[in-house]
């Protein structure tokens, strides 16, 4: 069934006011870039969580999408997504590991004229290429897959963005890099101070790996 104007729209705490209140705290933590801003500000969030959950879809945290998973917190996905945009080559298509909810693919499905999405659990990869649809995208490929391995055949992306964090980079995901094409990617053990890193692809076997900050992503977990 199609959603309606209402539903995607939003009301009380799902409304396009808080949606703006969420874009004017982002802005206050730093975040900057404007044609980003305004997209999370008209991207419902809200449905793409569970409904219980709705009225919380704009505040500033992680929250659970089931199977062990979340929906990162909107900071995270600005922050992510501002590292990927910074690349200094054209980003005409991009790989995303770990769908999850299908909020990441969305953001970046209006910046970015191709997005390849990865999610190995069946559940969620469904319900994301669903609500993708229903939202009228048309340039997002879902797919069902290890994320860790990427998608060889479509090689090389633009930039790479994962969304849960591996203990050490994938090598796959690596070799899958564009020259001067970035991957923004959380590395480290759950608990054990992981961090956010873009590292870059110099040359056809040189990297170039920049810390940004710590963070807190569920593992990536390869089959």
């Amino acid at each position: 069934m199609a959603l309606t104007r209402l539903e995607i729209e939003g009301i009380g705490m799902t409304s396009q006011r808080t949606r703006d209140r969420m874009i004017q705290r982002l802005r206050e933590q730093g975040i900057k870039h404007d044609a980003l801003l305004e997209v999370m500000r008209k991207v419902p969030r809200h449905l793409f969580m569970d409904q219980a959950l709705a009225t919380r879809s704009y505040e500033d945290t992680a929250l659970p999408i089931g199977h062990g998973q979340t929906i990162s917190q909107p900071y995270m996905v600005a922050r992510m997504t501002e590292l990927l945009l910074a690349s200094e080559q054209p980003l005409e298509k991009i790989l995303e590991v770990g769908t999850g909810s299908g909020y990441q693919a969305a953001i970046l499905g209006k910046l970015i004229p191709k997005i390849y999405t990865v999610e190995r659990i069946q559940t969620l990869y469904k319900q994301a290429r669903q609500l993708l649809d229903e939202l009228g995208y048309r340039n997002i490929r879902t797919s069902l897959s290890d994320g860790s391995w990427g998608i060889n055949y479509e090689a090389p992306f633009d930039g790479i963005l994962v969304t849960a964090a591996p203990e050490e980079i994938p090598q796959a995901l690596l070799e899958q890099l564009a020259i001067g094409a970035r991957l923004i990617i959380p590395t480290g053990k759950q608990g054990e101070g992981q961090v956010l890193k873009v590292v870059t692809r110099t040359t056809e076997t040189d990297y170039q790996e920049q810390v940004i900050e710590t963070v807190q992503f569920v593992p990536l977990v390869r089959a």
